[in-house]
């Protein structure tokens, strides 16, 4: 198994890897929308917190040398089901492949994120 970091992406705030490699897949840690630069959320709203969360996973993948078309399954989290249109015209920018997908309203996010993003993409 081999861990995945990267600069380019928010680091870990926890004990977990950005992502892990192992058997052709890659696994990344959910990415809420931390701007990697300075460490923290700054985006505001659904629309740019999704984005933001979007380009860390890209960043991971990235890093492990994927994209985003190599992704065959997402699971997306919400703080507030009701940002569920308006957080889909985000991901389908970036997620044009149209992977398998899970979307779950939760209770609340890390560092009150309104969203986080995991993936499962394969090489």
């Amino acid at each position: 198994m081999n861990k995945l970091s990267t600069d380019k992406a928010p680091a870990a705030i926890g004990p977990y890897s950005q992502g892990v490699e192992t058997n052709g897949l890659v696994f990344t840690s959910g990415q809420i929308p931390i701007n990697p630069a300075v460490g923290k959320i700054e985006a505001e709203g659904i629309e740019a917190q999704a984005e933001q969360s979007c380009k860390n996973v890209e960043a991971v993948l990235a890093g492990a040398g994927l994209t985003m078309e190599n992704v065959v399954k997402t699971t997306c989290l919400l703080a507030n089901m009701e940002d569920f249109a308006a957080f889909n015209k985000v991901y389908e920018k970036y997620f044009v492949s149209k992977p398998a997908r899970s979307c779950f309203a939760v209770k609340a996010l890390p560092a009150g994120a309104l969203v986080e993003i995991e993936a499962i993409a394969s090489k």
